[in-house]
């Protein structure tokens, strides 16, 4: 049995995504950048990978992934807050068990970043349902870059979540190929 590389497991080789979350002296931002690759060509500058969801819009959900993968478990993850109203880590780890035991869904290549007005997830196809202990969760290809920009960022006073998620993405998009400037960004 051989290993698998991330050529492997993506052939077509689709890069771009940088998805942020920022939790902050009771705000929450989500920022997403646009830019979806096709290997070294970009065919999309303008993608919207962040999204309100669940009732009312108090869920804001930001992907990273394969589209249409990502897509499928927004709608499935609406339907478990439809099922369980107000409880979001329930609603996520009922979306993580299932994508981690339906034979449909395992299959399926993205992640999640998901948050409410008090708590702050990252969902994998592996089960992985994880709060950040610092209040900041990045995933995708400018992922680390953000992270590492917003985890400095939080040590400057004044700031908020908008304001440092949208720094955060800034330097990402400086330094990651596959992010670009037109950031998408939802706050509760």
């Amino acid at each position: 049995m051989r290993n698998t590389s991330i050529s492997d497991a993506d052939p077509i080789g689709w890069h771009g995504t940088t998805i942020l979350c920022v939790r902050r002296d009771g705000h929450v931002t989500m920022a997403g950048d646009g830019q979806v690759s096709l290997g070294p060509t970009i065919v999309k500058g303008n993608a919207r990978k962040v999204r309100r969801i669940g009732h009312g819009g108090n869920v804001i959900a930001g992907f990273a992934g394969a589209t249409a993968d990502a897509f499928t478990l927004l709608e499935r993850l609406e339907s478990k807050l439809e099922r369980f109203p107000n409880q979001l880590e329930r609603a996520c780890v009922e979306l993580a068990k299932d994508w981690r035991t339906d034979r449909y869904l395992r299959r399926l290549e993205a992640m999640m970043a998901v948050a409410d007005k008090d708590r702050s997830f990252t969902l994998t196809g592996n089960g992985d349902v994880l709060e950040p202990e610092d209040g900041v969760i990045a995933i995708g290809s400018g992922g680390n870059y953000a992270l590492a920009a917003a985890r400095a960022l939080m040590g400057i006073e004044g700031l908020g979540a908008e304001e440092i998620a949208r720094r955060a993405m800034k330097i990402a998009s400086e330094i990651c190929v596959y992010t670009n400037g037109n950031v998408i960004v939802e706050s509760i």
